[in-house]
């Protein structure tokens, strides 16, 4: 299609997959290839690589107006769903006229920003916040929507109507023995009635003290780790309690604190609460029938998490996550036999070297590497004296390449 007879068209009329010259930032300036079946799209810097399907200069000032032209096979808006890197709001703007089903937004900041979304018709808003770069003041739509926050929290900020959910997943350390996360300040957002708190498993716990500046809650799920779980007996008016991916559920109240509660999820718990709630389950059906789902499943041992989540690969592509653990494991076997330091960081070093020539380590996967190191040097040896972090880092510094 040439790009006259594109901007000419009937606003929804382009509606098959296929191979569009698109002004997404200036005449002409991309490819875009729509594909069967797919309903989203990535749009973003070129560091992003395959990640982003359209590649933008971070500061890029964009037309989402261009999408405008097309259409789902049946007729409803196209993309559906769109994930942006950048600094161009925009698209709340755009919003205002053209619905958008879910956005997921990762902003580039290098200043305090306002965006205003109170007029924009949005299903479900996803920010992805960096630690880094200026925080983001979001004026929330009317209408209310979906809203799921990310990353570094401290540089978020909300004002107008309420959500009408709540996701949070705070930026945690990868180490569970940290001091415990408090969640920062959120102003109107602790209005919320319903709210999901995420966490990774084997991670920093996010104490649940936080949940005390919640009044209105009635659907709370929570995911990973958490302490202070003891305090949900806090929060009697639950109609709707999930938890999934918990390791430690042993201060959790029993199922008779919450008086009204219709659906209840445990999916993926440690196995002896599980089968403590298995009976709870029961026995509370005897006098007040379940009105909406209620189910315990997946009970998992102890060793479980271990291998599952107590390793920092597991968002690795596959290729790469076997070369690692093989790495690891070797490494692993080694230090296990090592009586001095010389011979801690051998393993070490051999460990950290199998990556210097492998495609594909970049930033985060130098992070994952890093947190290996140090998970490789809490491991049991027989040296007498612990390794400390510093020790492990200077060798792992010492001969990567990446």
């Amino acid at each position: 299609m040439s790009n006259d007879s594109q901007t000419s068209s009937i606003a929804g009329s382009v509606r098959e997959p296929g191979r569009y010259l698109i002004d997404l930032t200036g005449p002409r300036s991309h490819n875009l290839v729509i594909q069967p079946g797919v309903g989203s799209i990535s749009i973003g810097p070129s560091q992003l690589g395959k990640k982003a399907d359209l590649h933008v200069a971070t500061d890029a000032i964009i037309d989402w107006t261009v999408f405008n032209t097309f259409a789902t096979p049946a007729g409803s808006p196209w993309p559906r769903f769109l994930h942006y890197t950048g600094s161009d709001a925009g698209f709340f703007e755009w919003a205002q006229k053209r619905p958008i089903e879910e956005m997921t937004w990762a902003p580039i900041l290098i200043a305090d920003t306002v965006a205003d979304a109170r007029q924009s018709d949005l299903h479900g808003l996803h920010i992805k916040l960096d630690k880094s770069g200026g925080r983001l003041s979001l004026q929330l739509p009317k209408q209310p929507c979906r809203l799921s926050v990310s990353g570094d929290l401290s540089h978020f900020s909300a004002t107008g109507e309420i959500p009408s959910s709540l996701i949070l997943a705070p930026r945690t350390s990868r180490r569970k023995n940290d001091i415990s996360s408090l969640l920062p300040d959120l102003g109107e957002l602790y209005q919320v009635t319903s709210l999901t708190l995420q966490n990774t498993p084997l991670g920093q716990p996010i104490s649940l003290e936080c949940l005390n500046r919640f009044p209105n809650l009635n659907s709370l799920s929570l995911w990973g780790n958490f302490c202070d779980v003891d305090l949900l007996a806090r929060h009697a008016g639950l109609t709707n309690l999930e938890l999934r991916f918990m390791p430690d559920l042993g201060d959790l109240p029993p199922l008779h604190t919450w008086p009204l509660l219709d659906r209840f999820i445990a999916y993926n718990v440690e196995e002896v609460a599980g089968k403590r709630l298995k009976q709870q389950m029961k026995t509370r059906a005897k006098t007040r029938v379940w009105t909406g789902h209620a189910s315990v499943s997946q009970l998992r041992k102890p060793e479980w998490w271990t291998t599952e989540f107590g390793r920092p690969f597991s968002s690795w592509p596959k290729r790469l996550a076997k070369l690692a653990n093989e790495a690891y494991n070797i490494a692993l076997a080694t230090l296990a036999q090592a009586r001095s330091f010389a011979e801690a960081e051998a393993a070490i070093t051999a460990f950290t070297v199998r990556f210097n020539n492998l495609k594909g380590i970049e930033t985060t996967e130098r992070e994952d590497l890093g947190e290996s190191v140090w998970q490789l040097s809490q491991s049991d040896h027989l040296i007498g004296q612990p390794i400390t972090e510093e020790m492990a880092q200077r060798w792992f510094d010492a001969v990567r390449d990446y």
